[in-house]
């Protein structure tokens, strides 16, 4: 299977590394001091338990790659404007695409059924480019659960077990043979993989979890346990939960999360959000995917979320004046 990873830093070189040792014919879209690396030295993988090297095309052309089998986008979000003006030179007839990536995917509505489907969400998807170049019924949804890193140019680290992997899902639930082939070609990589028929209440599970201490994470710049000392923090954390479950229920999203036993898990993580990693790196912040696009959901069916919109609010100020936020 011809695989490319538009995106290859931490998650997407990370996959690229062991589906290219698994025998795919991977090549990976990267760019600046991460592409020379990989094209002099190629790419390394570090895990816990082994590290490898595996030599791929790379290129920050996608021209240059040629049409795949499959794209796997794992890019954070503000960047998706780019991918859509890019992606066309990888796309042959039958190409599917995986977003892999944190949040609510642009693609959200499509195949939803009800009074909702079909609607666009112009806050990730800016004049419906993506829309256009890719197609929602290429996409297929994705959650990611592991944490990795970029130590150095050309070298990605998995910071903890692989655990349960990657989960993939189509946009209509089925499961449907292109799911197959890709599960088919992750487990040929040793890669772990769990493919869903309810992709949409995983995104929401995993985006609820996020919310729990990001929003925190980021306005104390302190990992996840620290942010959980302080009582009145704990209880901000809660609330945030509660109004994370509640617009996901409006949703149609049944999420069956223990509060206190969350808050527990988040007393023990020493971890660094991926968007508290982008604000002291200086890199664009996925804001919408993880906070606006909720929220503009829990607006849409009335459901009122007073502690997300002030944290929310906060965060934005904060990543304006850094330069690492532009409104949609």
């Amino acid at each position: 299977m011809r695989i490319c990873v538009f995106g290859a830093g931490s998650v997407g070189g990370y996959l690229a590394g062991y589906l290219a040792r698994g025998g795919a014919e991977v090549s990976a879209v990267a760019r600046g001091a991460h592409l020379a690396a990989i094209r002099a030295n190629g790419l390394t993988v570090e895990s816990p338990a082994e590290s490898l090297t595996v030599r791929i095309a790379a290129s920050d052309q996608p021209a240059d790659l040629g049409p795949q089998d499959l794209v796997l986008v794992t890019v954070k979000a503000p960047a998706l404007p780019e991918v859509a003006a890019a992606i066309a030179p990888l796309l042959g007839p039958d190409t599917a695409v995986a977003f892999v990536m944190n949040g609510i995917p642009w693609w959200y509505f499509h195949a939803h059924g009800g009074p909702l489907d079909g609607r666009q969400l112009p806050l990730l998807d800016p004049g419906g480019a993506l829309w256009r170049a890719v197609g929602p019924e290429r996409a297929i949804g994705a959650v990611f659960w592991p944490a990795c890193s970029v130590p150095s140019p050309g070298v990605v680290r998995l910071l903890t077990g692989a655990g349960s992997g990657t989960v993939f899902g189509e946009p209509s639930n089925a499961i449907t043979p292109r799911l197959q082939a890709l599960a088919a070609v992750f487990h040929s990589a040793a890669l772990p993989v769990t493919l869903t028929q309810d992709i949409r209440t995983l995104i929401w599970r995993k985006l609820a979890f996020n919310l729990s201490a990001g929003p925190l994470c980021v306005l104390t710049e302190t990992p996840v346990m620290d942010t959980h000392t302080e009582a009145a923090l704990v209880a901000c954390s809660g609330q945030i939960l509660a109004e994370a479950i509640a617009a996901a229920a409006a949703m149609g999203i049944t999420l069956d999360m223990d509060i206190p036993a969350i808050a527990e898990t988040n007393r023990r993580l020493a971890h660094r959000p991926s968007i508290l990693q982008d604000l002291t790196a200086g890199r664009p912040m996925e804001i919408e995917a993880l906070y606006g696009v909720p929220l503009e959901m829990a607006r849409m069916r009335g459901v009122p979320t007073p502690m997300l919109d002030v944290l929310t609010a906060l965060i934005k100020v904060k990543a304006r004046a850094r330069g690492l936020y532009v409104p949609a």
